[in-house]
């Protein structure tokens, strides 16, 4: 689960974290190279793997799979497929311009430029379609949704207001448009099984989240009215009941999903129907509301907007921080990066929410790293509103705006020292089966067990 946006020029500031699909390792890269580190345990993270030889500016990996995209500062209109045990490259595709992001699933891969996206599919890498002339996203916001079978990308469908293109990845046809936000869109994500999408804007003061089949609005939670933030990182928990939100502040949001399909925007702050009904607080609750029917429409959203039902609270503000929500030894942990080269584990309350405690906090560099520090300023961005322009699409490549070079896999200790296509294509099948529905989830070895050149 990728919830980094970023920009080519930020990345020289030399330090990006992006977490995998299911949120089991992170990937820390900078100006000298990548380390994957394992987030299974709480007292330490291992490294899985480790690059001290280029100077990394993205890093995706596939679930817990030993298959890598990344792309270099030095070449940053190259994106690179490796299998990280056996020290190979599969192939390597280049594009017309500077690649902003990638997100791949076990049957997608996509890639992110300013004013294009290309749609591959993962096992042969081939371009299946390309979106063309899509709004500036100089930030390369996207989303792609970890389900296979609700395979969807989502794109900014304007630049100047927040609307959230929905684009079918599989059978390559765009599903619909989203008006999220008055201003633009600056975060954006699925929720594991791709039935909802959760939107925050430049203004970073609400966050809604969106069912994908109808496109209607399920949920609306304030993060806060006294000043707008940078919004870097959203985040729903393995069950889609959570959601967390990081930002440039030093507060991390947790709101909670209550009834998504019947329940009011209000009982969505985390009250559930038969508590608000009980007691005086529950007359008390109901008078609110059925005051609120008088007030402007400004006013009553602001009622029907929830509230964190937990929060945790970092050491510092200003630095870009992304978050997660995952099981880690059996217990829902909220998992924050930081851009100071900070990562922090805190226990979170699923029944009472409240503070999230803090229980471990490590450090993601080694010691030769350095990270500048680089303060945010908080985006005071009005809104704004203006016409459209979602972008065209085209189901071939065109030569002219990227061809793929012939395949480069270097295999160690292979005797001609270049893989086959069909050893290529092994190596692309074995890391994109998935799982076992009913079977045991195990580590990376057994669960996507890497191919050698003796196996039939």
């Amino acid at each position: 689960m990728n919830v980094a946006s970023r920009s080519f020029e930020s990345t020289k500031n030399g330090f990006f974290v992006s977490f995998n699909q299911d949120c089991s390792s992170l990937a820390v890269s900078t100006n000298s190279g990548y380390r994957i580190l394992s987030l299974n345990a709480i007292d330490s993270l291992v490294e899985i793997c480790e690059n001290a030889t280029e100077d990394i500016c993205i890093v995706e990996r596939l679930f817990s799979s030993s298959l890598l995209a990344i792309v270099s500062l030095s070449s940053p209109r190259k994106l690179k497929v490796c299998h990280f045990k056996k020290g190979s490259e599969i192939c390597n595709y280049s594009y017309s311009n500077t690649i902003l992001a990638v997100k791949l699933n076990r049957v997608r891969l996509v890639v992110c430029l300013e004013e294009s996206l290309y749609i591959h599919n993962i096992r042969d890498m081939k371009v299946l379609h390309t979106i063309r002339d899509t709004p500036p996203n100089p930030n390369g916001l996207c989303a792609l949704s970890t389900d296979s079978e609700n395979c969807f990308l989502a794109y900014p469908g304007s630049s100047t207001i927040g609307e959230v293109q929905i684009f079918d990845a599989v059978i390559l046809q765009c599903k619909m448009m989203i008006a999220a936000h008055d201003s633009p869109l600056a975060a954006m994500i699925f929720s594991p099984s791709g039935h909802l999408i959760a939107t925050a804007s430049e203004k970073g003061t609400v966050i809604r989240v969106f069912n994908v089949a109808d496109g209607n609005k399920l949920f609306e939670f304030r993060r806060g009215v006294k000043r707008c933030v940078n919004i870097f990182g959203l985040a729903f928990s393995p069950d889609a009941a959570f959601l967390a939100a990081a930002s440039n502040t030093e507060t991390v949001h947790v709101f909670k999903l209550d009834n998504p399909k019947d329940a009011p925007a209000a009982t969505a702050s985390g009250s559930s129907d038969e508590g608000a009904s009980s007691g005086w607080m529950g007359y008390l609750s109901k008078a609110v509301c059925v005051g609120a029917n008088y007030l402007p429409t400004q006013v009553t959203g602001v009622f029907n907007q929830g509230r964190a039902f937990a929060s945790a609270h970092l050491p510092h503000h200003g630095y870009r921080n992304v978050c997660a929500l995952t099981q880690v030894q059996k217990v829902l942990r909220l998992l924050v990066a930081s851009s100071d080269g900070t990562f922090y584990i805190y226990n979170l309350d699923v029944v009472d929410g409240g503070d999230c405690n803090l229980i471990k906090q490590h450090k993601l560099l080694k010691i030769c790293d350095s990270v500048p520090e680089i303060p945010l300023s908080a985006n005071l961005l009005p809104d704004e509103s203006s016409g459209s322009h979602r972008g065209s699409t085209d189901s071939k490549d065109s030569t002219n705006t990227g061809s793929i070079s012939s395949y480069a896999g270097i295999l160690k200790g292979h005797p001609s020292g270049v893989m086959s296509d069909s050893e290529k294509f092994h190596e692309m099948s074995a890391a994109t089966a998935p799982p076992e529905k009913d079977g045991l989830q195990l580590n990376d070895e057994v669960e996507f067990p890497p191919v050698s050149l003796t196996s039939n």
